[in-house]
């Protein structure tokens, strides 16, 4: 495994190209530096989500060799794509050679924000999986989320991040497979609902202490596990902090919260559409 992370000197461009983008990928590459990338990882970051997204990509490290592009929108400025690029280098143990991840910054200004594909396109990885991690709600149904939804494999989300609307997401199942990290965090309760079998057969109401997006998964989750409607009541807390199955309480998982970095690292492992969670998703 790769150790040593090294940060290159980045390259800035104010008002600039595409094509000036690539030639700057080629002047930070070092003779020797092994392009192991295994994926594009592009990131719709408004500003306000852009420090929480930079410190998610350095928990990331080594685990997804990948050329990331971070689109920070800015439609309220003067028409304009500036671009700041950066490399990540690992060094292998015992050589003097690294795996570097690229690490493009692009931010849209004015009408470029409303046309982020064509720019994304070219830089694409070819024959390699594309992902689009979204900060925020998307804007779903308008032409930005429609044209970077097009060019992707997968979608990740976390519905923790907005509130209302989370059957919206249904309407993408069939154009993309969509990753929810709100989902990732209800394993484990999950988990423990299911040890409960059959007795949750009969159950009438699902209590839970908790953010609304949690609460909304699981029991859109175990209505449709059930087949039938199960009535929710919803606390809210930062976390879920409890479960009760009609008035009983379930035992909360034993495993320590997993860090952003860890759930969307697992995101970008998965391939397929996960129909249970589609499933929830539309039972709620």
């Amino acid at each position: 495994m790769a150790t040593e992370l090294r940060r290159l000197d980045d390259w800035t461009g104010d008002d600039t190209t595409v094509a000036d983008i690539e030639d700057a990928l080629a002047v930070l590459r070092h003779e020797g530096d092994l392009r192991t990338s295994v994926m594009t990882h592009t990131a719709w970051v408004p500003e306000e989500w852009l420090d929480a997204a930079h410190d998610v990509l350095a928990g990331l490290a080594e685990r997804h060799p990948s050329r990331t592009i971070i689109l920070v929108p800015r439609p309220q400025e003067a028409d304009a794509l500036d671009a700041r690029v950066w490399l990540e280098r690992f060094r292998l143990p015992g050589e003097n050679r690294y795996v570097c991840s690229e690490v493009i910054e692009l931010h849209l200004k004015g009408r470029r924000a409303d046309a982020p594909a064509s720019i994304v396109l070219p830089l694409l990885l070819s024959d390699l999986p594309a992902f689009l991690r979204w900060r925020g709600r998307p804007p779903f149904g308008s032409d930005v989320l429609d044209q970077l939804v097009d060019i992707v494999d997968r979608l990740v989300v976390d519905s923790r991040e907005w509130s209302h609307g989370l059957t919206e997401v249904a309407d993408l199942f069939e154009r993309v497979a969509v990753s929810d990290i709100a989902w990732a965090r209800t394993l484990t309760w999950r988990v423990a609902l299911a040890r409960l079998w059959p007795g949750v057969a009969d159950a009438r109401e699902l209590r839970v202490t908790g953010p609304e997006s949690e609460a909304l998964l699981l029991v859109g989750w175990l209505r449709s596990r059930l087949g039938r409607d199960l009535e929710l009541v919803h606390e809210r807390a930062g976390d879920v902090e409890r479960v009760a199955l009609d008035g009983e309480d379930v035992s909360p998982p034993r495993e320590p919260p997993r860090s952003a970095s860890d759930l969307l690292s697992d995101e970008l492992d998965r391939f397929a559409r996960d129909r249970i969670y589609e499933d929830a998703v539309r039972g709620v």
